[in-house]
């Protein structure tokens, strides 16, 4: 079976490296991609464990992303609360 050019199929070296600033929907739409391929069953061994390798790549790289969101959800909210005016006791 002939290897795909698809950009997710890595190479000899390994996958190619994930770029910091591809957004989170980028890469999770590759991902299913990736996961889509490897269930068709109509990929090789080494393709199988090259798409395997970067979607394991993209998925620590949703990972970060997801902290960082989270992170940032949290600040606003205690900043939020910071500024919020406190009720007066009568």
């Amino acid at each position: 079976m002939a290897p795909t050019d698809h950009p997710s199929s890595g190479s000899a070296s390994g996958p190619s490296p994930i770029p910091a600033d591809m957004p989170y929907e980028s890469a999770i739409a590759e991902l299913e991609s990736i996961v889509q391929r490897i269930e068709s069953g109509e990929m090789g061994l080494e393709e199988q464990l090259a798409a395997y390798e970067r979607g394991k790549a993209l998925e620590k790289h949703c990972q970060t992303l997801l902290a960082r969101a989270e992170q940032r959800f949290a600040d606003l909210t205690a900043q939020m609360n910071a500024e919020a005016p406190k009720p007066s006791k009568a």
